[in-house]
């Protein structure tokens, strides 16, 4: 896993890449949210997709919920045609803490 600092307009994000799932359940989310808020020294984080195990959006509901009232996260995720996961998304991205997008608009949506 790899957490690369990006400034923009006087905001830094912290932009976590890497291969291999680093995010399997809620538990190893928390640690890639604080590993990217330590690394970066900011509370915006944007994670890619490849890092997010399948299954782990089952669990989606409870990823907001758990630890993420003052963190944004960002991810594009995979096809999923689920109509409670199509829900969730839908209303994560109307919020304030947590969207589901392409990565250069989740920059630009967190350095506003």
């Amino acid at each position: 896993m790899q957490i690369r600092a990006v400034e923009k307009n006087q905001k830094i994000c912290a932009v976590v890449s890497g291969k291999g799932k680093a995010i399997k359940g809620v538990g190893s989310a928390l640690d890639v949210l604080m590993s990217a808020k330590y690394e970066a020294k900011t509370e915006n984080v944007v994670i890619g997709k490849r890092l997010v195990a399948d299954g782990f959006f089952s669990l989606a509901r409870a990823f907001p919920e758990k630890f993420c009232r003052n963190t944004s996260i960002m991810t594009t995720i995979p096809n999923y045609t689920s109509k409670p996961l199509k829900d969730f998304i839908y209303e994560s991205n109307k919020g304030k803490n947590v969207f589901f997008t392409s990565t250069e608009e989740a920059i630009d949506i967190l350095t506003r």
